[in-house]
């Protein structure tokens, strides 16, 4: 299989530890964003996985690259060019203060990129599966209309897309998100969403649930999953289900729906070194599982909450494991006992 995923990478600085913004004299770095960590799982699993996006042509740009580079992630589909690379700092959570997300990216490359930027006739030749998040569209109108751009391109090759609704307040309203992201799920063959992504986007809520509490109702998650695939036709529902406890220790689980039946995984007890990327998590181990034991869908989903649990104890965007690590975990084994 061969997937393309498509959205932006962006500079990622962090106080040491859980040293609080006001309190750090330096930051350490690294690079992430939704899409770029799914690719990265994906090649990590086995798959040839490119991903698009615009970056500066500069020495900043070029180590964004080189972070995805060295997993085995294709970028030569990767347009240069612009000023600046999209930064965000992380202030990490613990027990009861949660963790706080700064955004520096107005005007990024990838957010003033025209059309003219990305052949997706060429980027997506011979590719069977396409990948991005809410996060793209919401950066700017110009990367709304290349977005839907490169789903009508997919649509006429066949190539099944999938989505995750990632919504973001802080980039655009929740007006502005359900109009934009409607017309573009026309295209989805797969949803990926979690309790909140529904409510906000489309104002699809689950009954009997409290998120703030951490409770979350199986059945009113069905009526969810059911409500979205009767509005836009999805192949598959996928739900992520977090019951948040503290900033460090989740419930973590999900379901897919496909139409007709329901699938819940086992549910993982988490405490967490770092969550971010954890939902991309998700997606690239549901991408891989789908593709490799697709008739399986207890397995799927299985094999999807694995990768993410696994991804709460990894530092930095990006998921770093392989699959027999996941299948490993599923299959019975998540004592943490070290490997000899």
């Amino acid at each position: 299989m061969k997937a393309v995923t498509f959205g932006e990478l962006m500079l990622r600085l962090a106080p040491e530890g859980y040293l609080r913004f006001v309190q750090a004299d330096r930051f350490g770095v690294t690079f992430g964003g939704g899409e770029a960590n799914v690719a990265v799982s994906l090649a990590n699993y086995g798959i040839d996985a490119a991903f698009v996006t615009k970056l500066p042509k500069n020495d900043i740009g070029q180590a964004a690259v080189n972070s995805l580079r060295k997993f085995g992630v294709d970028v030569s589909k990767i347009t240069r060019g612009g000023d600046r690379i999209g930064i965000y700092f992380l202030e990490k959570g613990a027990s009861q203060r949660p963790s706080k997300v700064i955004y520096d990216r107005a005007n990024s490359a990838i957010a003033l990129a025209e059309k003219k930027d990305f052949d997706w006739d060429a980027i997506l030749d011979g590719v069977s599966w396409f990948h991005f998040t809410g996060i793209t569209p919401a950066l700017s109108d110009a990367a709304a209309a290349i977005t839907l751009d490169a789903l009508q391109t997919a649509k006429k090759k066949g190539i099944t897309v999938s989505c995750d609704l990632n919504y973001r307040k802080k980039l655009w309203s929740k007006e502005k998100a359900k109009e934009v992201m409607t017309s573009l799920m026309p295209y989805v063959d797969v949803l990926i969403a979690n309790e909140e992504d529904s409510s906000d986007v489309f104002g699809i809520k689950a009954d009997n649930t409290d998120i703030s509490k951490g409770d979350l109702s199986k059945e009113g998650y069905k009526s969810v999953a059911k409500k979205l695939v009767d509005a836009f036709g999805f192949k598959y529902v996928a739900i992520t289900l977090r019951g948040s406890i503290s900033a460090n220790d989740n419930k973590w689980s999900a379901m897919l729906f496909d139409g007709k039946d329901y699938y819940f995984s086992k549910e993982y007890m988490i405490h967490i070194v770092d969550r971010v990327g954890g939902g991309d998590s998700f997606g690239g181990g549901l991408i891989y599982a789908m593709s490799t034991f697709g008739a399986d869908k207890q397995k799927v989903i299985e094999f999807a909450v694995g990768a993410s649990c696994l991804k709460h104890s990894i530092e930095g965007d990006y998921n770093m494991v392989s699959a027999d690590e996941v299948l490993k975990l599923i299959e019975g084994d998540g004592s943490g006992r070290v490997q000899r």
